[in-house]
Order: C-alpha cells, then structure tokens, then sequence
C-alpha cells in the first residue's frame, strides 16, 4: 500500500514538472514570437522612417531646384530686362531733350512713364522670386515700403504699423504674392475712388493668424459697388488662401481687413 502511495506522489509530481516544463515552453514560445514580430517591426519601421527620409530627401532636392531655377529667373531678368529698360529710359530722356515739338516731347513722357511702371512691375517680380523673403518680416518691411511709395506723391497722409510682428515667421511665395496683390488692389481703390487724405496701414500678428488692416477717412463704398471686380479678386485671392477679406464700409471711410492663418 504505501509502495501505491509513493508511486502515486511520484507520478503526481512528475506529472506537475512535465506541466511545468510545458508550461515555460510555451511561454518560450510566446516570448520567442513576440520577441521576432517586434523585431519584425522595428524592421519594418526602419525601412518605413528611411523611405520617408528618401521621399523627404527628393522633396527637398525638388524644392532646392525650384528655388535655384527662381534664383537664375530673378538674376536673368535682372540682368537683362532690367539693363534693357534703363537703356530704354536713357535713351528717351535723351531724345526728349532734343525734340521740339510738343506733341512729340508728350509721346516721350508716355514712353518715359510706361518705363517707369515696366521697372516698378519688375522689382516686384523680382522680390516675389527671391526665396529669401518667404519671411513675414520681409513682407511687413516690403509692404510698407511699397504703400509709401505709392502715396508720397497722392494727396494721401500714410500711417504705418506692425503690431507683435516675428520676422522669421515662414510665409509661402504663394501667400505672399497674394496678400502683396490684395494690398495693391486696396491702396489703388483708396487712390482713385475714395478721396480720402489720410489712410492707416496696419499689420498685425496674432500668434499664427496675420491681419491686414487698411482704413482710409474717405467716402466709403456705395453698396452697389461692393461686390465691384476688385473687391471679388481680393475675397478670391484670400479664399485661395483659406483666409477672409472683410469690408466695413461707412460714410465717414472704409476699413479692409485681409486675414490669413500662417
């Protein structure tokens, strides 16, 4: 009987180890796996994070060719149309001042002043180009400069600010070209139709959101012209932006505020 008993718990005990046994091999089964598909993973990781980085790689190369290709656009035109209209421009001041009759010294300062737009749309070309100012700051700066530019010679008492403004902030030549043609269109509707004497340009960021303020003390916009050419080519131009173009209109001026998320 106890012979019975021993074999009994030996063959319990037996029967528990085998269990044992199967029991941490399965668990070297399973860590063994587990242990392969994160290797697995981490392989496949790697090789996804280097076909990103190849993929990144090329799209910088592409973008350094386009800017390269900009660069050699801008110094060409530089170069070549901008030497051709100074040449041009000499050449009529020139002829200008020998030409007696008066109605041909009035055809020479047509030429003189169609010269004169060619040489400003130029600059503006060239700055549009120029990757270097894809930079709120240049934008603030250039745009200041061109309103000054534009009025010192109207009737027109410019006031400029730039409120909170961070100049490296990145701006794409896409949202630039826009802003600077929305701001143009502006200055050039305040000029011909609003007969104000004074107008207030401000500029404005606000963490990512970048405001530009335009407001004038003139007549304001009959509501029959609101929804004029130029006003649809600006609120287009900012839609193509994902921004807003705003009109406040009122008998004692007008107020534009063109708004954009950087």
């Amino acid at each position: 009987m106890t012979q019975i008993q021993d074999d009994m718990k030996l063959a319990y005990i037996v029967a528990i180890a085998i269990m044992m046994l199967f029991v941490l091999f399965i668990i070297f089964v399973v860590i063994t796996y587990n242990r392969k598909q994160l290797l697995y993973l981490k392989e496949q990781q790697l090789k996804e994070a280097e076909h990103q980085n190849q993929l990144l790689q090329k799209e910088l190369e592409k973008q350094k060719s386009i800017e390269q290709e900009r660069e050699r656009i801008s110094h060409d035109m530089h170069d070549d149309l901008g030497a051709g209209i100074s040449a041009l421009k000499l050449q009529a001041e020139f002829l200008k001042q020998r030409a007696e009759d008066i109605d041909l010294q009035n055809d020479i300062d047509e030429l003189l002043k169609t010269s004169e737009e060619m040489n400003i749309s130029m600059r503006e070309m060239l700055w549009s180009l120029n990757s270097g100012n894809d930079t709120l700051g240049s934008f603030t700066e250039y745009a200041i400069q061109y309103a000054d530019n534009f009025l010192k010679k109207t009737k027109i008492k410019l006031s400029c600010e730039s409120v909170d403004i961070i100049s490296d902030t990145p701006v794409s030549t896409e949202q630039r070209r826009n802003l600077f043609l929305c701001l143009k269109e502006a200055l050039n509707n305040a000029y011909k139709h609003s007969e104000a004497d004074y107008l207030k340009l401000s500029l404005i960021q606000n963490v990512n959101v970048f405001t530009i303020e335009i407001s004038d003390n003139g007549k304001g916009i009959p509501k029959e012209y609101q929804e004029g050419n130029g006003l649809r080519n600006m609120k287009r131009r900012m839609h193509k932006l994902n921004g807003n173009c705003d009109i406040l209109s009122e008998n004692t001026g007008t107020r534009l505020f063109f708004k954009m998320t950087l």
